[in-house]
């Protein structure tokens, strides 16, 4: 296979974590952008990349790139996803992919016309666990799927002015966290929900700090989904089949699950390494533009639609949108 010239744009936190596994998988990384040179030039030296870029125009302008990782707030990623198709660049982006859904389609129609691909950083669309537990669904083992349950919960600061807050930069629970939350529900979920019922408890900004969604699809299967940013809950899944139900602790990267059956006993499932998550998103990502392999963008479009509702039934709004 053919070595891909990857470019990260955005050198933060996860973007360390993502340069790790590319250099695990690639051994070698092409570039990286920043606002700021020395920030961009830091980066390229602990993580031994080729060209640092002191803006995000400047690379995406390098012919030699034939894919882009963006790590930037997810408030510009709309921004940042265009210019790269725009350039001719393969994209794969940090959740949530887009603010909304009218970004998301037009970029996928953008990347269509350019015959590019388009992924969302969406760790557990990718981890092996879940191709695994999609097959047990599937053989009916369990009877239908009926209902399924996901808690995620997370103790931020409460800052207004930190991102996580700040409705300048599209804060909040639903496109943090919720974003992992709705993701797991439409995985295992037959068709995209038509019903949508939903309250928030808004913080002192406007964004939602924490709430309640209840989904139900054409099947009538229903999915709850608790949300909260400033107070902890597992980060945890279960699907309730028939003939028992399966459990998800850790579900972004999710190296296990626990089936129970009804008599109580239980059988453990197991696929794929938790560090190895984002590694597992870039080989998805190469097989994609190789022609191989599913990108799960339409699922993404049915998340990213799922919280367009939501935000609609609470009346939340970002002053860019």
């Amino acid at each position: 296979m053919t070595t891909i010239n990857w470019a990260i744009l955005g050198p933060g936190a996860i973007a360390s974590d993502f340069a790790q596994a590319l250099n695990n998988i690639n051994g070698t990384i092409y570039a990286v952008g920043s606002r700021s040179i020395e920030k961009a030039q830091g980066f390229a030296s602990k993580f031994d990349v080729k060209h640092a870029f002191g803006s995000y125009d400047s690379l995406l302008h390098d012919e030699n790139i034939d894919a882009v990782y963006i790590a930037t707030p997810h408030s510009n990623h709309y921004e940042y996803i265009k210019k790269s198709l725009q350039s001719g660049k393969h994209v794969l982006c940090e959740k949530a992919i887009t603010v909304n859904g009218q970004q998301l389609e037009e970029l996928m129609s953008l990347a269509k016309e350019k015959q590019l691909v388009l992924m969302e950083a969406m760790t557990l669309f990718h981890m092996p666990l879940y191709a695994k537990l999609q097959q047990v669904i599937r053989s009916k083992t369990l009877g239908l799927v009926k209902m399924i349950n996901v808690t995620f919960g997370s103790l931020k600061e409460a800052n207004p002015q930190n991102r996580f807050f700040n409705k300048e930069l599209a804060g909040g629970a639903i496109l943090d966290i919720g974003t992992y939350a709705l993701s797991f529900a439409r995985f295992f979920l037959e068709s995209q929900p038509h019903e949508v019922l939903t309250t928030v408890k808004p913080f002192e900004t406007g964004v939602d700090e924490q709430s309640g969604i209840v989904l139900k699809n054409k099947q009538e299967q229903l999915a709850t989904i608790a949300l909260a940013m400033r107070s902890k809950m597992p980060k945890r899944g279960i699907v309730a089949c028939e003939g028992g139900y399966i459990t998800v602790d850790d579900f972004p990267r999710a190296q296990s699950a626990l089936l129970t059956y009804p008599d109580g006993s239980t059988e453990e499932i197991t696929a794929g390494q938790t560090e190895h998550a984002l590694q597992y998103e870039i080989q998805a990502m190469e097989a994609a533009i190789a022609g191989q392999g599913d990108t799960h963008i339409a699922l993404s479009r049915d998340v990213m639609e799922l919280m367009d509702t939501v935000r609609r039934q609470w009346g939340i709004t970002y002053p860019f949108e």
